[in-house]
């Protein structure tokens, strides 16, 4: 059945999505601020979230909040691990160590309509999260805290395509709803952390970024790897935005050197997906229109294609600019204060906008859990809860 997606006005499925989010987030704060207020909240964490074991070493090698902060870190690359792997799987480079199954060849070749480079990129990424997700744990036991494991939890359905695997998955790339905000976000001259608000640049409502058979139009085939292009980079600025607000509150000079180190990785996986997503609205794939869904991809190098009446007053003066599909750096924005100079940085970089409890939601927003056991759900936000609440600490 065709699904009209307009690429401007937000859809009610969106706003649906966006409350059932903010409704069930409201629920798990108000439990955690409950369980705070008798007390009780580390023992019912560690009951509900964590295997036999203190959350961090008794002799304090690393301290509580800094504990807190490396597993949220291990959580997130678990999750971004999981869902690499089944990008790689499919989409990524054949003929080596970590994915020698000959992928999908029509996503393959729909996704180097992209670039032709775009297997070894996602090759590439995938090695990257896996070895932030080993090491983060590795570092959490040396020091004597609990690692996070989520293998029990990876039980959802994979893809039926040629190239999956069998084995059952932490994330849904099945049903995204992809917030395509952060392209203005970057576009413009304003900053979330000072109040800016953005509309999508697409309206990408419970869509598949993967194959899920292998009988698709050419079409449809390329809307999937688009849709997968712009997932990339959207969920790489997440981790551009969350490494440095965790850095922030690290105690350990260590600790922030490992944030630091990871984050910087994270903003080089967002240029690179910054600068592929483009292609997906630029000639010769775009313009294309799914037939199946309705999803639409316009050419934004139209200047009939660039109007967005949603944009701030500021934005709509910039024009073009807030649609060109190669301005792939940070526009300088607003920082600290309006009184100062435009400076050209990451954002947001305070927590309201994107740390924990800001990046929990916006994955549980993108439908990357739709299946999941609420068990894990709640694990989750136990971690992004323990981590928001670090705070830097004076050391001896």
């Amino acid at each position: 059945m065709k699904t009209e997606n307009n690429s401007f006005d937000e859809s009610s499925d969106t706003r649906t999505v966006k409350d059932d989010v903010q409704a069930n987030w409201e629920r798990v704060v108000r439990r955690r601020s409950f369980l705070h207020g008798i007390g009780a909240a580390g023992a019912i964490a560690g009951a509900a979230a964590l295997p036999a074991g203190t959350l961090f070493a008794q002799d304090n090698r690393l301290s509580k909040g800094d504990a807190a902060i490396l597993r949220l870190a291990a959580a997130i690359e678990f999750i971004e691990a999981d869902l690499w792997q089944q990008y790689n799987e499919l989409g990524g480079q054949v003929d080596n160590n970590d994915n020698p199954n000959p992928g999908n060849p029509a996503y393959i070749a729909a996704l180097q309509n992209l670039d032709g480079d775009m297997p070894q990129y996602i090759s590439d990424n995938t090695d990257d999260e896996i070895s932030h997700r080993k090491f983060l744990n590795a570092y959490l036991t040396s020091k004597g805290a609990q690692p996070v494991d989520f293998t029990k939890f990876e039980t959802l359905q994979p893809s039926k395509a040629a190239g999956a695997l069998g084995n059952g998955r932490l994330t849904n790339l099945q049903m995204l709803t992809v917030d395509t905000s952060w392209y203005f976000r970057y576009r413009s001259t304003q900053n979330p952390d000072l109040g800016a608000k953005f509309p999508q640049l697409l309206n990408i409502v419970k869509q598949t970024a993967i194959p899920l058979h292998n009988s698709y139009a050419p079409s449809t085939i390329q809307a999937i790897a688009n849709i997968a292009g712009i997932h990339f980079a959207f969920i790489e600025q997440g981790g551009s935005s969350l490494y440095p607000i965790l850095a922030l509150k690290a105690t350990s000079l260590e600790v922030l050197r490992i944030l630091i180190s990871i984050g910087g990785v994270e903003i080089d996986h967002f240029s690179l997906w910054h600068d592929k997503m483009g292609n997906a609205v630029a000639p010769p794939v775009a313009p294309l229109v799914d037939p199946v869904t309705g999803l639409t991809f316009p050419n934004f190098n139209d200047p009939a294609s660039q109007h967005n009446t949603m944009l701030s007053p500021a934005d709509q003066q910039a024009g073009s600019q807030m649609f060109q599909t190669n301005l792939i750096q940070p526009e300088p924005c607003q920082f600290i204060s309006p009184d100062l100079p435009p400076c050209s940085i990451i954002r947001p970089t305070l927590s309201p906008n994107g740390g924990p409890m800001a990046t929990v939601q916006a994955f549980i927003a993108d439908g990357l859990f739709i299946g999941q056991n609420p068990a894990f759900l709640e694990q989750l936000m136990d971690l992004a809860s323990e981590a928001e609440a670090a705070r830097r600490e004076a050391q001896n």
